[in-house]
Parts: C-alpha cells; sequence; structure tokens
C-alpha cells in the first residue's frame, strides 16, 4: 500500500497546519501578557474606560482586523506578521477589562474550557469525513444575526435574552471553529505544494487569525457562564 504519510506533500501540509497553530498560540500568548500587564494596575484599566481610550482602541482594532482579512495576501511576510502582532496587543489592551469585572480564578478556568472546546471541535474537523462548506453560509447568517442581536440587547438590557445570546454565541462559534478548521485543512492539502516560503507565512498568519477570532470569541461568551463577578 502507498504510504502517504511518508511523501513530501504530506511534511509540506502537516507543516503548514502545525504554523497555522504556531501563529495562533503566539497571538493568543501576546493577548494574555499584555492583558496580564493592564491588569497589573487597576488604575491603569480604570484610566483606559473612563478617559474614552478603550474606544480608541476598539474603533482601532476593527479597522486593523478588517484591514488584515482583505489584503493579507497581498502584504509582505513581515508586515502581516507587525500587523497580526499589532491586532493581537490591541485585543489584549481592551481584554483587560474582563479583569477589573471578573475574577481572577473564573478567567483562568474558563479559558481551559475554551481550550477543551476549541480542541475538540478542531479534533472533529480534522476527523469526520462529513463536509462542513456547506455550513458556512449559515455560520456566517448566524454571526450577523448574533452581532444585531447583541446590539438590540444594549438598549433592551434584557439579561433572559443576553443568556439567549450567549448559548448562540458559544454554538456559533463552536461551529466556526471546526469550519475554519476544516478550511485550513483543505488549504493545506490543495495549495501546500505550490507555496513558496512567503506564502506559507501569509497563510499560516489567514488561518491563525481566523482560529484566534473563534477562540477569543468563544472564550468572551463562555465567560458569561462561568465568570464570576467581583
Amino acid at each position: 500500500m502507498f504510504d502517504y504519510s511518508n511523501t513530501a506533500q504530506a511534511v509540506k501540509e502537516r507543516t503548514l497546519i502545525k504554523n497555522v497553530y504556531m501563529w495562533m498560540a503566539a497571538g493568543l500568548a501576546l493577548t494574555g501578557l499584555t492583558s496580564l500587564w493592564m491588569a497589573s494596575d487597576p488604575a491603569r484599566v480604570q484610566q483606559m474606560i473612563q478617559g474614552g481610550t478603550m474606544w480608541v482602541f476598539l474603533i482601532a482594532e476593527l479597522v486593523l482586523v478588517f484591514y488584515l482579512s482583505a489584503r493579507l495576501l497581498s502584504m509582505k511576510p513581515l508586515t502581516a506578521t507587525l500587523c497580526f502582532a499589532g491586532y493581537s496587543i490591541l485585543n489584549g489592551l481592551t481584554l483587560s477589562v474582563i479583569f477589573y469585572a471578573y475574577t481572577f480564578e473564573s478567567i483562568t478556568s474558563t479559558f481551559f474550557i475554551t481550550a477543551a472546546t476549541f480542541g475538540g471541535m478542531c479534533l472533529y474537523a480534522m476527523t469526520t469525513k462529513r463536509n462542513l462548506a456547506t455550513m458556512g453560509n449559515y455560520l456566517g447568517m448566524a454571526l450577523w444575526g448574533l452581532i444585531i442581536a447583541s446590539l438590540v440587547n444594549m438598549f433592551l438590557k434584557s439579561s433572559s435574552f443576553d443568556m439567549m445570546i450567549s448559548v448562540v454565541g458559544v454554538l456559533v462559534f463552536c461551529g466556526l471553529t471546526a469550519y475554519d478548521t476544516q478550511y485550513i485543512l483543505n488549504i493545506s492539502r490543495n495549495y501546500s505544494g505550490s507555496l513558496d516560503e512567503s506564502d506559507y507565512i501569509r497563510f499560516s498568519i489567514i488561518g491563525a487569525l481566523k482560529l484566534y477570532l473563534d477562540f477569543i470569541n468563544m472564550f468572551l461568551y463562555l465567560l458569561r457562564f462561568f465568570g464570576r463577578r467581583k
């Protein structure tokens, strides 16, 4: 029997997938360290919230993530790397507010719950024979519905509606994790053999950004269930 696992193509596929998860882990580490640094001084977090700097960071985040999503394939590897690192740091600055609202122990436990859930969905995507590409449109519509519902509830301030949004949010980002993982696997199978070193970096960062966003959003929705307020 032909052993596909030992071919050069398979090695390239595994390398691309490994790089995606390494970049994602690096982004999460940058975000976590930045958040911890901010949270080490509660006055610094309070000043960010009350001084309006938080809105500047949030707008900068949105601009940067849309710019990355649209232009990443045409960027130089160094530019793509710096933009991804910059986004991770900005996200860390804004996420530091969770330490202001929740206990450190509940944040830590929620992180591990998220990691286990995320890992489970990635494993499912890697082992299932089902084509998850058909889920893309439905998950996209669900995501927009989630955003609209969250905006509406900013005015309604309904705790029961917020709980429903949180449940849907966890389900949507579980689905997106599986969908994006299979998308990355398909990219690695179809294109890894034709990529040069620069393309490897760009595609790795694209995949890392997708999974990074899935992880962060899943974590934030799970925090609504498992986070203990101060």
